[in-house]
C-alpha cells in the first residue's frame, strides 16, 4: 500500500503514516527498509499492513529532496561557500554554537595574524564540498536529524 508519513519522532523511533485507504497505520525505525534510518512527515512511502500496523516501509519520494524538505543541502553548500567564514550555513542548519564560533574567528580573528579567517574559509570549503557529494538522504540525517555540526 502506498501512504505518506505523518509523523515521526526520530528519538523514539516511532511514526504515523496515512494510507491512501484513509486508515492511519504506526511503524518504527525497525521497519523502515533499504537502510532508511529517518523519515520527516510528507515523505511518500510504500508499506505492507501486518496486524493494523505498517511493516517494510520503503521510501518512494523523499521529503527532503529538492525545495520541499526541511533543510535543503543545495542552499546549505552555497552558504557554506559564499558566506561561510561568517558561519551562515551553521545557522541555517540550527547548529548556532558553530555558527557563533565561525561567526566570531572570521570577524574578530583578523586581528590574530588573519590565521583564524584562513581556517574557517578552509573549513567552509571543505564543507561546501561535503555537502554537494552527500546524497540527500544521508545530509539530512547527518545534519538536519543528526548532531554533526562539524564536517
Amino acid at each position: 500500500m502506498r501512504g505518506k508519513v505523518l509523523s515521526y519522532n526520530d528519538l523514539e523511533g516511532t511514526g504515523l503514516i496515512g494510507g491512501d485507504d484513509g486508515q492511519r497505520y504506526a511503524f518504527t525505525r525497525g521497519d523502515l527498509g533499504n537502510g532508511v534510518r529517518s523519515v520527516i512527515p510528507g515523505t511518500e512511502v510504500d508499506f505492507e499492513i501486518v496486524e493494523g500496523a505498517a511493516r517494510n516501509v520503503y521510501v518512494t519520494t523523499p521529503a527532503y529532496s529538492g525545495l520541499g524538505g526541511d533543510k535543503n543541502k543545495i542552499v546549505a553548500a552555497l552558504l557554506a561557500f559564499v558566506l561561510g567564514w561568517l558561519g551562515i550555513h551553521k545557522f541555517y542548519l540550527g547548529k548556532t554554537t558553530a555558527g557563533i564560533i565561525m561567526l566570531l574567528c572570521g570577524t574578530i580573528g583578523w586581528v590574530l595574524l588573519f590565521i583564524p579567517p584562513m581556517v574557517v574559509g578552509l573549513i567552509s570549503f571543505i564543507e561546501f564540498i561535503i555537502y554537494l557529494v552527500k546524497s540527500d538522504q544521508q545530509f539530512h540525517e547527518d545534519y538536519v536529524v543528526g548532531d554533526k555540526s562539524w564536517f
